[in-house]
């Protein structure tokens, strides 16, 4: 019963990285760098991107997909269309993947060490989730600070998950 609720999760908040994607008023903005913050909105995206299209599609779903993480970090003036791209290759990831993984997979290593440590992939599953909505949340955060909206996109809305 986990993995539809970790898809749902995955899902939820993948919809509102698209929807703060959306909420920039141009691809410029999503690459401003305000002092203090670490990240341009548009490097945490291609960075979640390929995160879950790495270690969902990829390790667990044999998609072939290949990473390139310094990329993620390296990249700048991506278009809004491009990330919304990238966001939506995630996506199908995560749907033709985990539907596959069975309850008893969760309780078996992960296939990839991760960080060093073997972890099992229920485990990891639910790291990913939480990497998700971090990053999600300084997403938000640069949105509003570079363009002065304090308007929310609908973040992590509990009536997303299964009953």
């Amino acid at each position: 019963m986990l993995i539809p609720v970790v898809q749902a999760m995955l899902l939820r908040e993948l919809a509102a990285v698209q929807r703060s994607v959306e909420a920039y008023p141009d691809d410029a903005s999503l690459w401003a760098q305000p002092k203090g913050l670490p990240n341009a909105g548009g490097t945490l995206v291609l960075h979640l991107a390929g995160n879950l299209q790495h270690y969902v599609g990829a390790v667990l779903g044999a998609s072939g997909y290949k990473r390139d993480r310094s990329a993620e970090f390296a990249r700048r003036d991506v278009s809004r269309a491009e990330l919304l791209r990238e966001l939506t290759a995630a996506v199908a990831a995560i749907e033709r993947t985990l539907p596959t993984i069975s309850e008893r997979t969760l309780s078996q290593p992960y296939p990839e060490l991760v960080g060093g440590r073997v972890l099992t992939t229920g485990a990891f599953l639910g790291h990913l989730a939480t990497h998700l909505a971090y990053h999600l949340g300084q997403i938000d955060y640069h949105r509003r600070v570079v363009t002065g909206d304090s308007r929310g996109v609908g973040s992590v809305s509990p009536v997303a998950l299964p009953l």
